[in-house]
């Protein structure tokens, strides 16, 4: 970072930045994330646009910052005529978001990958105002992979990412510093599995492990369990496991997770998704973790970040097609019973943590303005 990243630029919310795109969790709290460092050490005036079904219309303005929204349609896993609309309406997208950068008059506009983050990098583009994406994902998301060789600079996760982009360096993901101050994990056996699958939770564990608690709970009289359902699935789940018989004296089956740092703290093994946000905590705080991507994530994302973490010998991963009673209870079995194995991994997945990301990434944005003048 060099010395434009490194200084506020002055008072009175003089930077001003506008954040396009959302979505999912992956996107939109690495954003906020972003958001935070901007305002708090550069003084910056921020916004967003994203799209009326998007967590940013929860997630943004209870962080205290303005929300435009603006209607895209999809082009990932839809039908051919929802695509076609899509591909129709885009021009009036784009007439939107230059109405709003106008508006707004932005310094530097940040694409964070979703549906609103094309139209708005377009806009941002047509009107030569100072472009960054963001790409936490291994695989570029189409928004992203659109304006990637035309942006100014590309912070990314992963090392293969930097193909899609100009000027791209290797940041990583924003994480809380709450997931860097974990401890190291303990030798010993294993105490605590925790299980999630994202906010709105993972069916194919809240089918699975219900099948397979009583007998993981009895080859290890230590274990406690933490799973987190997702709200859609917390009754259906809470049912599944009264019907086979597991008791809760050790388990614990909830529909959120507000304090997800200390639940890493106190986890020994981590079974979830692989989502941007997911495997970006896992390394930062240092923890062995079987990984089940979701299935239908666009362009196949998650296979490919579970990958990375495969490759690095961070974490295990099932493909959701393969899982069944019987491996699930396999792999975690191994696990729990290895502490050395879970503690290499949990070393090599700090080896894939990145400290300094939001700062790095706020820095580079700044630069670009700097640039500019």
């Amino acid at each position: 970072m060099n010395g434009a990243g490194n200084r506020k630029q002055g008072t009175g919310n003089s930077l001003r930045v506008l954040i396009a795109g959302g979505g999912t969790g992956g996107h939109v709290v690495p954003a906020l994330a972003i958001a935070r460092e901007l305002r708090d050490a550069h003084d910056a005036e921020v916004r967003f646009v994203g799209t009326p079904r998007g967590l940013e219309t929860r997630l943004v303005p209870e962080a205290g910052f303005p929300l435009e929204l603006i209607k895209v349609g999809q082009l990932n896993n839809v039908s051919l005529a929802t695509k076609v609309r899509t591909v129709f309406t885009l021009p009036l997208c784009i007439v939107q978001s230059v109405e709003l950068l106008r508006s707004f008059r932005p310094q530097v506009v940040i694409g964070v990958g979703g549906y609103a983050s094309g139209p708005a990098m377009l806009a941002a583009l047509l009107l030569r105002i100072p472009t960054l994406v963001f790409e936490p994902n291994a695989a570029a998301g189409m928004a992203n992979r659109l304006v990637g060789k035309h942006v100014n600079a590309a912070a990314v996760n992963f090392e293969k990412t930097r193909r899609f982009f100009r000027n791209a360096r290797v940041t990583g993901t924003p994480v809380r510093p709450e997931f860097f101050a974990i401890e190291p994990h303990s030798q010993g056996p294993a105490r605590r599995l925790l299980v999630f699958g994202a906010s709105q939770g993972a069916r194919v564990l809240n089918q699975t492990l219900p099948k397979i608690m009583g007998q993981l709970l009895e080859r290890f009289p230590g274990l406690t369990v933490v799973h987190q359902t997702g709200a859609r699935h917390a009754e259906t789940t809470l049912a599944t496991y009264n019907e086979a018989g597991t008791g809760f004296e050790r388990l614990t089956v909830t529909p959120y997770l507000d304090d997800m740092a200390a639940q890493f703290a106190a986890a020994d093994l981590i079974l979830c998704r692989s989502g941007a946000s997911s495997v970006a905590e896992v390394a930062a705080a240092s923890r062995a973790a079987v990984l089940i991507p979701f299935p239908y994530a666009a362009d196949d994302h998650q296979v490919m970040n579970a990958e990375a973490f495969v490759a690095a010998g961070a974490a295990e991963m099932i493909v959701e097609a393969e899982v069944t009673p019987e491996r699930l209870l396999q792999i975690l079995t191994e696990l729990l019973a290895d502490d050395r194995r879970r503690t290499g991994m949990a070393a090599r997945a700090r080896g894939l943590a990145h400290p300094e990301a939001v700062r790095e990434i706020a820095g580079m944005a700044v630069d670009l303005v700097g640039k500019r003048h």
